[in-house]
């Protein structure tokens, strides 16, 4: 059995990631949250509830333990002061209690159906010492919980608010220092809980595959913002290539960590780890993508304010225009003196190719999660995989 890490060394970590992000998103000011929720093809609800039940429970009910702890539940009593206040950390908690689109958990279900659809490793499942529970071993569950924690964790810092762009239409100034003090504290409570979970795992290989994952994400949050479509940078040139290496580092690699973290937990392969990492990553950018393009498939130019100009369409658009196009688009739409008219940025977007080219992209990764999991035998649980990957690039 490989050696566990002491529970002072776990604090230890935990705080210094919780520091890591909660700086990261302080200095950003960024109020907008990263989770599945922008799908809303009417078959995504079916989708999700056909996988819960090949898993053995929803995994909207994975992380219960945490959430009514005495210690949580002391800051749930606090956080009812924000009441009425526009403080976003509100915001997130209604999210926890009520997810009309089934997308919260995804990551974790995405994680026991990918332990499911792997099976065992009949090789080593003697040395294993664990008894599979609907084809999935009990550490492996631990491990959807634990990334669910660490993805919860992040919403809840995410819900900081940046008191140096604070105004008066924010609200009083004291409820949005009572309010960063809550996410702070409740955020530091899930992530300590996920990294004693992790210890608890005893394995090595996976606390380093999650601890990484936790520090892409900072690195994600400081890329991200670091390139906000302000009127400040409206023409910066980004590119595609790091496009997607910004999301993937915010938006994919803790799922694709663990995926690959599951599979190490049943002693598979390298082969097989690496193929379920493709899935991970491929299938979250593949969401990301489906994300970008809707105020582009389901808008209008009235909802122009809801695109970013560092969203994938943009991007693929100022790609083809070239440069000198694109900031020859800026300065029309931007008089002297005056605000971005984003509705006429909207039109010319949706007029170019970078709509198209995105849709193209999105399937590309879709095809490419399809791909990584062919190895695995069919069963239910790779379908479900499946499903999930087809439902990303349906628009």
């Amino acid at each position: 059995m490989l050696p566990s890490i002491g529970r002072s060394a776990v604090n230890i970590m935990s705080m210094q990631l919780s520091k890591r992000i909660c700086l990261s998103l302080l200095n950003s000011g960024c109020r907008s949250l990263s989770l599945f929720s922008n799908s809303s093809p009417s078959n995504w609800s079916k989708v999700v509830s056909d996988a819960e039940k090949i898993v053995g429970y929803p995994t909207s009910f994975m992380s219960l333990r945490c959430l009514l702890s005495d210690e949580l539940s002391n800051v749930a009593m606090q956080a009812r002061k924000l009441v009425g206040t526009k403080h976003p950390l509100l915001n997130t908690a209604r999210g926890f209690v009520y997810d009309s689109r089934n997308n919260l958990q995804m990551r974790g279900l995405v994680v026991l159906l990918m332990s499911k659809a792997a099976g065992p490793n009949t090789a080593a499942e003697a040395c294993l010492q664990q008894e599979m529970v609907s084809g999935i071993y009990p550490s492996q569950r631990n491990l959807a919980e634990i990334t669910e924690l660490i993805h919860t964790a992040f919403l809840v810092h995410r819900g900081i608010v940046n008191l140096k762009e604070w105004t008066n239409s924010d609200g009083p100034l004291k409820d949005m220092q009572f309010g960063n003090k809550m996410a702070v504290l409740s955020g530091d409570f899930l992530l300590a809980n996920a990294c004693t979970g992790l210890a608890q795992l005893n394995n090595t290989k996976v606390v380093e595959l999650l601890s990484s994952a936790i520090g892409d994400l900072v690195q994600g949050i400081y890329y991200e913002n670091s390139i906000q479509g302000e009127e400040n940078n409206m023409t910066d040139d980004i590119k595609i290539a790091s496009w997607e290496e910004q999301a993937f580092l915010s938006h994919g690699a803790l799922l694709a960590k663990s995926c690959r973290a599951t599979l190490e937990l049943a002693k598979h392969d390298a082969e097989a780890q690496a193929l379920a990492f493709q899935y991970g990553k491929h299938m979250s950018l593949g969401h990301k993508l489906n994300s970008d393009l809707q105020p582009f498939l389901k808008g209008s130019s009235s909802d122009a304010g809801s695109f970013s100009l560092n969203s994938a369409p943009v991007v693929l658009h100022q790609e083809a225009i070239g440069r000198e196009g694109w900031i020859h688009q800026i300065d029309q739409a931007t008089p002297k003196g005056r605000q971005a008219d984003y509705a006429k940025l909207w039109r010319a977007i949706k007029a170019g190719k970078g709509v198209s080219s995105a849709i193209d992209l999105c399937c590309y990764h879709g095809n490419k999660a399809l791909e990584a999991i062919k190895c695995f035998p069919p069963s239910e649980a790779r379908s479900a995989l499946e499903n999930i990957a087809f439902a990303v690039t349906k628009f």
